[in-house]
Parts: C-alpha cells; sequence; structure tokens
C-alpha cells in the first residue's frame, strides 16, 4: 500500500484476506487485516515532550559543578530522591519524583542546525536525506516519528485519531516552518493531526501568559496569543443524521478543524472527515479537547500557563485513547538559550517546565495510566560546554547549540525509576559511555506502542523502508 506500512502477513491472515478479496474488499481492507494479525490487541501510549530550541544539559540533568567555571555555570544541583543522582536546584519538584523517571545522559547526533537537530530527533534519523532544506520541509524527508505511528497504528477507546501533535506546528520567528514534523516521502495523505490549539506568533516565547518573554528583552506582556480548543460544534440546524448523510461534508468542517485545510487528495478528506465525525459524535471527545471544563485545582497543579495546558490536554488524549501524543512545548525555538540564558531558565522556562511535568507524572499515576504511557522528554539538541555571548543584543551570557551531547528524561511505561543510562565526559561535551542515538530513541517510541520490529514503510513510489533503523534503548524499560 503506498504511503503506508507493510507488516508480514501470516498464513492464516493471507488465507482470510484472500477470501475477502475475492468478495469485493480493498487493498486497505487487506492492509488492515495484515496489520491486525501481528500488532498487540493494546499497545502501550507515548507522550513525546519536544523542547524547541535545545535545553542544556548543564542546567537541567547533567551538571558538572566540579568543572572549570566557564564551564559549570551558575546554577547549583540538588539531590533527588534517588541518592547519587543529582539534578539542577531549578527542578525540586521533578527531583522529588526521581523514583519515577530515568535519565539518558548520552544521547548523540552530529547537527548543530536546528532544522537538521529537528529533522534528527522528530524522524529518529541522524543522517539528513538526499536534498534536505534547512529553510522549509519538503517531500524527501523522512518521516516523522508521529507521521509512521498515525500511518500504523489505530487509535483506541474514544480517540478519533492515533497520534495527535499539539498545541502547534514548530515554525521559526520569521515564519517559516521548521521541517521533520511531516510525513516526507510517504506522502501528505500520512501527515499526523496537528491540534493547533495555540497559533504561530512571531512573539510566541515561553508558557504564555505568565512566563512569556524574549530572547534579548526579557519579560513581554500577552502580545494576542492566544490558546484554543477546537470549535467542534454542529452547524446551527445540522444533525449527526444528515451530517453523515451529506456529500459535500468538507464545507461544514473547514471551519471546525484546521487539519481539514491540510487535505492534499481524497484518501486525506477522507481519514480527516472520520475523525471529525467521531469528534463531533463523542461527548468525552469534546471534553478531552475543552479545558474550560476541567477543575481548577488541575489548572492549577499543572499550571495556568501555556506549558500546563499543553500537557493536562496530552493527558487527556492519552485517557481518550490516542497512542501517541508529540507536545511541543514552547514554540519558535522558545530554550535556544544563547544568551541571557541563566535568568531566562530561572524565570521563564524551568519552573513552568518543572509544574507541569510532574503534575503529569501524579496525574497518570493516580489515574492508573502511568506505568502504560511512556513520557520521553528531549529537544533537538543540547548546549555546549563552553560559556559564551555570541550575539550584541544579549545581555548576557549562554551556550551554544551542541548535537554531540543532550540529556533526555524518560518516565512511566515501564521505565526503572531512579536509573541513568549513559555518561558524559568531565566537561558535558561527548559521551564517555553508552552512547545513543535518535534511532535508538525513535526505536523505543515504536517498541512501546507495539510496533514489530521487521515492520516496514511503503513512501510514495511504493518502495519500503524499515521502521526500525536501530534497537530501543538498553536498560531502560
Amino acid at each position: 500500500m503506498k504511503g503506508g506500512i507493510t507488516y508480514p502477513l501470516n498464513r492464516r491472515a493471507a488465507i482470510h484476506a484472500g477470501a475477502l478479496g475475492l468478495m469485493g474488499l480493498s487493498m486497505s481492507d487487506v492492509a488492515r487485516l495484515r496489520a491486525e494479525s501481528d500488532t498487540p490487541s493494546r499497545a502501550k501510549s507515548v507522550i513525546y515532550v519536544f523542547l524547541s530550541g535545545g535545553l542544556a544539559q548543564h542546567e537541567s540533568f547533567d551538571m558538572k559543578p566540579e568543572a572549570p567555571k566557564e564551564i559549570r555555570g551558575t546554577f547549583n544541583p540538588i539531590r533527588t530522591k534517588t541518592p547519587g543522582i543529582h539534578i539542577c536546584e531549578h527542578l525540586p519538584l521533578l527531583a522529588r519524583q526521581s523514583d519515577k523517571w530515568a535519565l539518558l545522559r548520552s544521547l548523540t547526533h552530529p547537527h548543530n542546525e536546528h532544522s537538521q537537530g529537528h529533522h534528527a530527533m522528530l524522524t529518529g534519523m541522524s543522517a539528513m536525506p538526499a536534498g534536505f532544506s534547512n529553510a522549509k520541509p519538503q517531500d524527501s524527508d523522512d518521516p516523522s516519528i508521529a507521521a509512521i505511528a498515525n500511518s500504523l497504528l489505530k487509535p483506541g477507546g474514544h480517540a478519533p485519531t492515533p497520534v495527535m501533535v499539539m498545541p502547534d506546528k514548530i515554525v521559526h520567528r520569521t515564519g517559516r516552518t521548521i521541517p521533520g514534523q511531516f510525513a516526507g516521502r510517504m506522502g501528505a495523505a500520512r501527515n499526523p493531526w496537528f491540534l493547533e490549539s495555540s497559533p504561530y506568533h512571531p512573539l510566541h516565547y515561553g508558557a504564555y501568559p505568565k512566563y512569556l518573554f524574549h530572547h534579548a528583552t526579557g519579560a513581554m506582556k500577552d502580545s494576542g496569543l492566544t490558546f484554543q480548543s477546537p470549535q467542534l460544534a454542529l452547524p446551527h440546524g445540522l444533525n449527526m443524521r444528515r451530517l453523515k448523510d451529506r456529500i459535500d461534508l468538507r464545507q461544514s468542517l473547514e471551519t471546525q478543524t484546521r487539519a481539514m485545510e491540510a487535505a492534499a487528495n481524497q484518501e486525506d478528506f477522507d481519514r480527516y472527515r472520520q475523525a471529525a465525525l467521531s469528534l463531533l459524535a463523542n461527548g468525552k471527545a469534546h471534553d478531552a479537547f475543552d479545558l474550560s471544563k476541567a477543575d481548577p485545582k488541575q489548572i492549577e497543579r499543572y499550571g495556568d500557563n501555556s506549558f500546563g495546558w499543553s500537557l493536562l490536554m496530552a493527558r487527556n488524549l492519552i485517557e481518550l485513547g490516542v497512542n501517541l501524543v508529540q507536545v511541543n512545548l514552547g514554540n519558535n525555538e522558545t530554550w535556544d538559550t544563547h544568551g541571557n540564558a541563566w535568568p531566562h531558565l530561572k524565570d521563564y522556562l524551568l519552573p513552568p517546565m518543572d509544574l507541569a511535568m510532574s503534575a503529569l507524572l501524579d496525574d497518570l499515576q493516580s489515574s492508573g495510566l502511568l506505568d502504560e504511557t511512556l513520557i520521553i522528554m528531549a529537544g533537538e539538541f543540547g548546549r555546549t560546554p563552553e560559556i559564551s555571548l555570541l550575539e550584541k543584543h544579549y545581555k548576557g551570557p549562554g551556550r551554544d547549540h551542541w548535537g554531540a551531547l543532550q540529556s533526555v528524561l524518560f518516565a512511566g511505561g515501564g521505565v526503572k525509576g531512579g536509573n541513568v543510562i549513559g555518561a558524559s565526559d568531565k566537561i558535558g561535551k561527548y559521551p564517555s559511555s553508552n552512547p545513543q542515538k535518535p534511532e535508538n530513541l525513535a526505536a523505543t517510541i515504536y517498541q512501546a506502542l507495539g510496533i514489530p520490529r521487521d515492520a516496514t514503510y511503503d513512501d510514495v513510489t511504493g518502495r519500503p523502508h524499515p521502521v526500525y533503523n536501530a534497537n530501543p534503548i538498553g536498560g531502560l524499560i
């Protein structure tokens, strides 16, 4: 099936599919049966928290207090609940929950440029594809992890779609969309559903409104940024029976979901139509997207800001039955701390992230969902050990891009809590043991979702490509 996923077909499924084929069923029905024959009946779910811009390992999960002054920075490490593991003093809530999470301190790839780093970490492919462009997504790009999962998995429970990316697409302040987020060579029909609750804004930095800031000037007031639930109400006078019977459904749904704007062909349109119908028909789906119905105490626990709202909605989507939720926690390369790094991390970035992530862990545990939900938090790269003042408009120094090393947090989904995998050298520049690549990270996600190790996907020409390009990270689960 072009643009889809291919599994080995066992004999019983082959006979069944052949018999159904004689009855006039399409190849898409055969492909579905093929997937059902080898896919576990209940795959685990994943929340992939992506910190666009690149979180500094030295200011978070791999501090180097014994390094020279020009390396170690101004923050201090604090003890966690796990003896021997220390993290940044501005992550106190996560420090108390170290029994729930594990750290990978040795993730590495060769890219120090934002678009390349995004592509590597969102697709799970270290090498850039031929003809790669930093300026825009292209049809020749590798498909994102979200797109592959979206093409393979079926949603559970009341979910309208297996994968959602939220609360926005990752867009640079110049307005260009960052590559690596889409289906690439699989074709636009396989793009994941982007739930754009937080539309692009050129001053979109931090966890607005309270933590809105600009990298050069610091604190900012709300500049028209909005975080909105999808408008899923039926048009006036149109009931569900009439809606389902309508041939010209596109016009009714275009104004209610931005996903319709991305429909590239009839197959894509049909997929979004079915998802939209599911949303419109199901009250539980409505509630998952409508934060106005959330308990105010729950909002307070997560944080009444865009970081908290995003992770609370992700939690609701997992409970609804969405298999993979990618949460872009801060658009416009929010975590790109070239300058003024320490005040910005201390005042605008680490506190809302610490609160929202710790609330997510507590909430999933209390609801019984943590053991079956793998949580990953990473960015496109780490930061240089060397502290520098790269640009004159910054009042203070920071760290440059550094793909050779970053720390990644894992929790839930069977992760061994209080565990550290891999290590970095004395100054946090390169892995010193057990290096892992984006391919290993992607394989870990696919494994958690129940995707078979021999699965392949087809590009638009029908050429198959392996889903797995490395082993999952060892010692994690």
